[in-house]
């Protein structure tokens, strides 16, 4: 498998999800949100996953924009805030309702323990790729030449510290969510030690 083998959409709704990403996002981010679509693509396609592509390109560059300090929301948590900037995004998009929610669902169980593959392909995808990302998890099973050059083209900044003052801020003003459940079961400390980081 090489980098150029990879589905990488070009739609509008696509172009404009990047545009909003690059505008809100930090570079750490940013490139954060490009992995995360790019490891799901190379992990769908060495297990022969079947995915909508545009749809899960667009969650993935939105998918953690309810962090940034104009989408934040002190109601809900980071996911469900970035759903609905989704849900909105998706609308300005013309996607159908139906779509529209998709997208806001596969942005909400980004943060589940584990997303069924029979019923959500891409939730499931996004909830792994960002697992590999930000805390290493099966980051092993994507090929190390593919993995190499992911990492030279959208490379790590400071992403390990910008997420961990992230996820901690958020498990701290809002106790009850995922996000705080992640901070108490050990998350920073798995960022710290990322092996895409060595």
């Amino acid at each position: 498998m090489r980098f150029d083998d990879l589905v990488i959409p070009d739609t509008p709704a696509c172009r404009g999800a990047l545009e909003v990403a690059a505008r809100y996002h930090t570079p750490s981010m940013l490139n954060h949100s490009i992995r995360a679509y790019l490891w799901a693509a190379v992990y769908a396609q060495g297990n022969g996953i079947a995915f909508d592509a545009e749809l899960l390109y667009v969650s993935a560059m939105l998918h953690d924009i309810g962090l940034v300090a104009e989408f934040d929301s002190y109601a809900v948590p980071f996911e469900e805030a970035g759903g609905h900037v989704a849900w909105a995004f998706c609308a300005g998009a013309g996607w159908s309702p139906e779509r529209r929610l998709r997208a806001s669902e596969v942005i909400v169980r980004h943060m589940w323990d584990a997303v069924p593959l029979d019923e959500d392909p891409e939730g499931h995808l996004l909830e792994i790729s960002t697992g590999m990302d930000i805390s290493g998890r099966r980051a092993d099973e994507i090929p190390a030449g593919v993995r190499e050059e992911v990492l030279e083209r959208h490379p790590r900044l400071e992403i390990a510290k910008e997420f961990s003052v992230c996820i901690a801020d958020q498990g701290a003003r809002k106790p009850s969510s995922v996000a705080a459940r992640a901070v108490r079961g050990g998350i920073v400390d798995r960022i710290v030690h990322n092996p895409l980081d060595g």
